[in-house]
């Protein structure tokens, strides 16, 4: 599953790089406290390395995350498609985890019935102000709702930037829209609410460490998170 909303953030950058004319390659590696996803605690120290390309305005990214403190921790690998022109940005992500269903973890098992690979698709505007994306699983080791058929999750998500003390902030409020077990949901319900902040620590002149944290609370669970991230990219 796919990133704290930091790193969301840095991969919606990254596209806007892709825009341009010529090939983009970014190559970077978050080390975060806990893995915290749409409010869902799934591990706890982890290096989450991303490889993306882009061309104008189309990117590949692929993304990891393996456990640094707990080996048993979610081991993931996926890969997003996307599309930005504008303000606009449209998107299919393949999720795989090597635990799933109950079957074989092979990465490239696509059985109907059975496979770790999760199939999302993501449509999203940036105002400016303000950005709204909305995401749905159509496909692979989706959920379901109460009657027991296919959920097609679905999660709904706000951000908010504004600068702070020489600091950049993220507001963020996400929900799930539909009752479905993959986000452990009966019917509406809000998930995550988030401030992130994100600044650049100067080592040199000419190097600086990015760094961010995150307060994360989930109404649904009643859970709440405090997440510390390092980025290192060349």
């Amino acid at each position: 599953m796919k990133k704290t909303v930091i790193i969301a953030l840095g991969l919606v950058m990254s596209m806007a790089a892709f825009a341009q004319d010529e090939v983009e390659t970014v190559i970077s590696g978050d080390i975060v406290s806990s893995y915290v996803w749409r409010g869902l605690d799934l591990g706890d120290v982890s290096l989450q390395p991303t490889l993306g390309i882009g061309y104008k305005g189309w990117s590949l990214t692929a993304w990891g995350n393996v456990g640094l403190s707990d080996p048993s921790d979610t081991k993931e690998f996926d890969l997003t498609l996307a599309y930005s022109t504008g303000g606009l940005c449209i998107s299919i992500t393949d999720y795989w985890l090597e635990e799933g269903l109950d079957c074989e973890s092979r990465y490239f098992k696509y059985d109907a019935h059975c496979t770790n690979h999760v199939f999302e698709a993501c449509i999203g505007y940036d105002f400016g102000f303000a950005s709204l994306q909305w995401f749905t699983n159509f496909a692979g080791n989706d959920g379901v709702n109460e009657d027991g058929k296919r959920a097609y999750s679905s999660y709904v998500e706000a951000s908010v930037p504004f600068r702070l003390a020489e600091t950049e902030w993220t507001a963020t409020a996400g929900a799930v829209p539909f009752a479905t077990d993959f986000y452990g949901t009966t019917g509406f319900a809000v998930t995550n609410l988030a401030l992130t902040a994100a600044k650049d620590i100067r080592v040199t002149d000419s190097f600086s460490i990015p760094v961010f944290g995150q307060i994360v609370g989930n109404p649904h669970t009643q859970k709440a998170y405090l997440v510390f991230g390092v980025t290192l990219q060349p």
